[in-house]
């Protein structure tokens, strides 16, 4: 984990950020990613493949089931998320994880379905997920064999691999960074960004590189999102720590390329519901793609709820594409926070500490003039709190758990 990180630095930089909300909805997102990167080549790889405009939505088989896959599964979880209403929400990715191809390829070198699991073959599960309105993510590795062993990697088939994709209707793809030649991984994973831009079919491309090489830094050229971090897991330290490694690099975010935390635990049962808010609201701000890890099928109103919340799920998709940023840190006690469209601003005060506790925020923390009205509505209380004249907002905040607030400017008649 890196800890070179500034918190001085972060705050005036999310001020400045604030203060041009303004500027950016004026001059539009194509003249924020000149500011924000290498423009033209940015702006060439938009114009190919055209994605991901915002975070992507959707489910990942990997964090429930891992190699525990088959195509009735994929089939009753996008069913499920049509029904429970969250593909009508923007989970549109039904993506497949490691484990779903043979051991090896077939006499002309291409990858093949696991007869045994899924027989009707990855062409007509993609038909079948496209009938239901969504979209089919599937998994490969930028080695020769991917993460479980179980399955040939692309490395050196990048193209062939890439052309299978197309014709088999995928629509996403996640690729690993396992048992690989050594060779850089900007080098691999260029290949495959190349690879998919032939073939005449907007695929989105996520990079699964684990942040070792500050993937930020480069991986805005080949693909649409790319990880910070290792693995997450079910457990309140690993979303900490993740958020904290993935709040580093949020200057290189933005429309079309996103910092990847890792897919969502909500769900899955070892972290209390404030805990699954909290990791929510937190991935919401930070604009991370949203994949839901659980069992959709078996989901209860609960976790529902958390996923479904749409003014979080808003915050996410917002079109200025901002990451949110911590600002501030003292004893377990934070603030995060970014600007929105719309002169708007999101504010999260999370207690990441074992007590409750009072957490405040003053306006010209996050940029705004305390002279300035603001109508601050409770995201999680779906309700306005305050409106007119005020300095900021305090909450109790009981332990590990959060208050997600959006600032407004009034609306002029």
């Amino acid at each position: 984990m890196k800890t070179h990180y500034a918190a001085t630095a972060t705050s005036t930089l999310l001020i400045l950020l604030l203060n041009a909300v303004d500027f950016l909805s004026t001059v539009g997102l194509a003249n924020y990613s000149s500011i924000n990167g290498d423009h033209k080549k940015y702006t060439q790889f938009l114009l190919a493949n055209g994605v991901a405009r915002t975070p992507p939505m959707g489910w990942n088989s990997w964090n429930h089931f891992q190699c525990n896959v088959d195509e009735g599964m994929v089939k009753s979880t996008a069913d499920a998320l049509v029904s429970t209403g969250l593909a009508a929400l923007g989970y549109r990715y039904v993506n497949i994880d490691d484990c779903w191809g043979e051991l090896e390829r077939d006499k002309k070198g291409n990858l093949r379905a696991k007869a045994s699991t899924f027989p009707s073959g990855i062409k007509a599960l993609a038909d079948y997920v496209h009938a239901k309105g969504l979209k089919l993510g599937i998994y490969s590795d930028a080695g020769f064999r991917t993460c479980s062993k179980k399955m040939p990697g692309s490395l050196d088939y990048e193209e062939q691999d890439a052309r299978t994709f197309a014709e088999w209707g995928v629509d996403y793809l996640k690729y690993d960074n396992c048992y690989h030649d050594g060779s850089k991984p900007h080098i691999r994973y260029a290949k495959m960004s190349s690879a998919l831009l032939k073939v005449g079919r907007p695929i989105l491309y996520s990079i699964c590189e684990w942040g070792q090489e500050d993937p930020a830094k480069w991986a805005g050229r080949y693909g649409n999102a790319w990880r910070t971090t290792g693995d997450i897991n079910d457990t309140w330290g690993s979303i900490t720590s993740i958020a904290d490694q993935n709040n580093i690099w949020g200057r290189y975010a933005g429309p079309g390329r996103w910092n990847d935390p890792d897919m969502l635990e909500v769900g899955n049962g070892a972290m209390t519901l404030e805990e699954y808010r909290s990791h929510f609201s937190i991935w919401a701000l930070m604009k991370a793609p949203l994949l839901i890890g659980c069992d959709v099928r078996a989901a209860g109103t609960s976790t529902l709820r958390i996923l479904g919340n749409k003014e979080v799920i808003k915050v996410n998709q917002d079109p200025l594409g901002v990451q949110g940023r911590k600002i501030r840190s003292n004893a377990g006690l934070e603030i995060w926070a970014g600007p929105l469209a719309g002169k708007r601003a999101v504010v999260v005060l999370w207690n990441r500490s074992k007590s409750e506790a009072s957490i405040s925020v003053r306006w010209k923390e996050i940029g705004l003039s305390p002279n300035t009205p603001v109508i601050v509505r409770d995201l999680w209380a779906h309700k306005f709190v305050s409106m007119g004249k005020q300095y900021g907002i305090t909450a109790r905040v009981a332990p590990h758990a959060c208050k997600m607030y959006i600032l407004s400017p009034p609306k002029t008649k």
